[in-house]
């Protein structure tokens, strides 16, 4: 559905730094540089779509939105805690719940939030296989 999704950023640096550590942890290549002419910016790549940092064209400083948060899909629970991990040692700060299984609407959930160094709010997200209709009954 989405093709890109872009924050602004208050120190294009700092957070670069912040987002090839978060995006590593789940092997996403440091971010590319891009000059648009105006700011400068990085994107980082997956075969899902791009996830790119600015600082914001009009010359306006960057904030983060209340309420929006931005969701990562995670190949694993411990890939969300090395997302999660390496965000909080290079300048996020952890928000909502400790990292952990969470039941919902949608059954079980591994999450784990955190801000970046401009407050956006990220989400690692895990959601296990559900388990085979009949798995584990007896058979008689």
């Amino acid at each position: 559905m989405f093709s890109h999704v872009m924050v602004g950023v208050s120190d294009l640096e700092a957070s670069k730094r912040f987002y090839d550590a978060v995006l590593g942890a789940i092997g996403i290549g440091p971010g590319i540089y891009n000059h648009n002419g105006v700011v400068g910016r990085y994107f980082y790549r997956s075969p899902t779509g791009s996830f790119g940092i600015t600082t914001p064209i009009n010359g306006e400083p960057a904030c983060h939105g209340n309420g929006s948060t931005i969701g990562f899909t995670m190949a694993s629970p411990e890939q969300a805690d090395a997302f999660h991990a390496a965000g909080l040692a290079n300048g996020g700060t952890t928000c909502e719940d400790p990292p952990g299984m969470r039941n919902g609407a949608v059954g079980q959930m591994y999450l784990a939030y955190l801000r970046d160094p401009d407050g956006n709010k990220l989400c690692a997200l895990h959601r296990p296989p559900k388990p085979e209709a009949g798995a584990g009954a007896a058979r008689t």
